[in-house]
C-alpha cells in the first residue's frame, strides 16, 4: 500500500487544498482552521492524550475543529481558555494553536512527553457542521479532569 504524500512546508509547489478542506495559509506551527470557519476569538488548542480522543468526542455536545498527531488529539478552543483554570497535567495546552517544532521549547515546558519535532504534523481529522471551530472549553475541560483523574480547579481571577 502507497503511503499519502507528506505536506512539507518548504517544499514547492504548495498542493492546492480540496474546496472542502481549504485552509488558509498560516505559519508552520500554528494549526490551521478552514478558512470557511470564523474565529472572532482567536484560538488555542487543548491537547489530549489520542487514547481518549473518540471518547472525549462521544461525550461533548458540541465539537469544533480537531486535529491529530502520533500522540494527541488537539480540540481547537477560543484564545484564553487557560485563564483562570488548571488544565491537567496529561494535558497540553498551546496558546495561539502553536504545536509544531516552532513552538517545543514552551511546550516541553508545558508538556514533559514532549520530545522535539514529531514525525507527523497534526491533521485535521474533524471539522463542524457549522461555521464555528471552536469545542465548548467547559465541558472539555470536565472529561479532561475525569479522564486524568483530577479535581477540576479555578479561579474568578478578580483582583490585579
Amino acid at each position: 500500500m502507497e503511503r499519502p504524500p507528506v505536506f512539507d512546508p518548504l517544499s514547492r509547489p504548495v498542493p492546492s487544498p480540496s474546496p472542502q478542506m481549504s485552509l488558509p495559509p498560516e505559519p508552520p506551527d500554528r494549526l490551521p482552521v478552514p478558512r470557511e470557519l470564523t474565529a472572532p476569538l482567536g484560538y488555542d488548542a487543548v491537547g489530549i492524550p489520542g487514547a481518549h480522543g473518540e471518547r472525549i468526542m462521544k461525550g461533548l455536545p458540541r465539537v469544533g475543529c480537531v486535529f491529530a498527531d502520533d500522540l494527541r488529539w488537539w480540540w481547537i478552543v477560543p484564545a484564553g481558555s487557560d485563564i483562570g483554570v488548571t488544565w491537567p497535567p496529561t494535558t497540553s495546552y498551546a496558546v495561539d494553536a502553536r504545536v509544531g517544532p516552532g513552538a517545543a521549547a514552551d511546550a516541553r515546558r508545558r508538556d514533559p512527553s514532549w520530545s522535539g519535532p514529531r514525525p507527523g504534523r497534526p491533521r485535521l481529522i474533524h471539522r463542524p457542521d457549522g461555521d464555528s471551530p471552536y469545542t465548548p472549553p467547559i465541558p472539555l475541560y470536565f472529561l479532561a479532569c475525569r479522564l486524568a483523574g483530577s479535581t477540576p480547579h479555578w479561579s474568578l481571577g478578580v483582583g490585579a
